[in-house]
């Protein structure tokens, strides 16, 4: 048994497996199919300052080998969160992992200021690929300076482990990780959703309400593992890959690249207990090769 335990900057994890934000709910939905202490962080679904209603429907559309979703962040808010969802949730012993996403600076930090009074929430993940709407609806991730006056706010109120997650709807994702890693991130995790589209011919119409949505899935996955290699050649943080992980063999294929850790994401829908299937399959690997640790293939990719 090959020892899993990886550390992301301060937040030590038993395995490098997490889920991804907007695929597992608060964790609890998933308890009847796996046992969420042994996945290494969950991450839970995108929270806001205040509560979205989220897109109208509909919002999610299959694809060839992905999904297109345009939720549109649907929460309760984090008020909710607090009196509502922690006390449930505070318990599970793993690394339990808010994404806050937010409209403007001020309300990112806010959210993150009260997660922050949170003692069972070790860290959070930063979504900046949201619209700022002080900047005529530019997502704060697309800009090194958007996305480093975001993480500057946020990391003046927030103490534990920042982890800023990133949109690969740019031309230089190294630049930006940059960026996000002087300002303050403790790690980065890549790539969000991929901007895509889907079109009912007959209808002539397209299959989302907002026309365009985020493309996830196996389909993501060369694109992904391109951007977490060029990130983790880019930064000294810890990365944290995703994008396309089903099994797995994917799985080891972002360590190899120079990820920490990894989310899955989009195979929690097709398979609940996917997660401690790929924990199972790394261990195995591990063997295999006669590693002793899984610290032993991050960044071992041989160019």
């Amino acid at each position: 048994m090959a020892n899993l335990k990886v550390d992301i900057n301060g937040l030590s994890m038993i395995n490098p497996v997490m889920t991804a934000s907007g695929t597992f709910g608060y964790g609890k939905e998933f308890e009847d199919f796996v046992n969420l202490e042994r996945i290494g962080g969950i991450i839970i679904k995108g929270t806001t300052l205040n509560q979205r209603e989220g897109n109208p429907y509909p919002r999610m559309a299959e694809t060839p080998s992905g999904m297109l979703n345009a939720v549109g962040l649907q929460n309760k808010g984090i008020e909710y969160f607090i009196k509502k969802i922690y006390p449930q949730i505070k318990e599970i012993q793993t690394n339990m992992i808010v994404n806050v996403s937010g409209s403007d600076i001020e309300s990112y930090a806010k959210t993150a200021e009260m997660i922050n009074e949170l003692h069972h929430i070790p860290a959070i993940e930063l979504n900046i690929s949201c619209p700022n709407v002080k900047q005529g609806g530019m997502a704060f991730g697309v800009s090194a300076h958007g996305a480093s006056e975001v993480v500057k706010a946020v990391r003046k109120v927030y103490k534990k482990t920042l982890i800023v997650k990133l949109s690969p709807n740019v031309t230089d994702i190294a630049e930006i990780a940059r960026s996000v890693e002087a300002a303050g991130a403790d790690s980065i995790s890549l790539i969000n959703t991929i901007l895509g589209m889907a079109i009912d011919a007959e209808k002539r119409r397209p299959l989302l309400s907002t026309i365009t949505g985020g493309l996830s899935g196996a389909a993501v996955k060369p694109i992904a593992l391109r951007m977490v290699w060029q990130v983790a050649k880019a930064v000294k943080i810890p990365v944290i890959g995703l994008g396309g992980i089903m099994n797995a063999r994917d799985a080891i294929e972002f360590i190899l690249a120079g990820a920490t850790a990894i989310q899955i994401g989009t195979a929690n829908f097709i398979d609940p207990s996917v997660t401690v299937k790929v924990i199972e399959g790394i261990n195995e690997y591990l063997d295999r090769h006669h590693y002793s640790s899984v610290k032993d293939i991050i960044g071992a990719l041989e160019i």
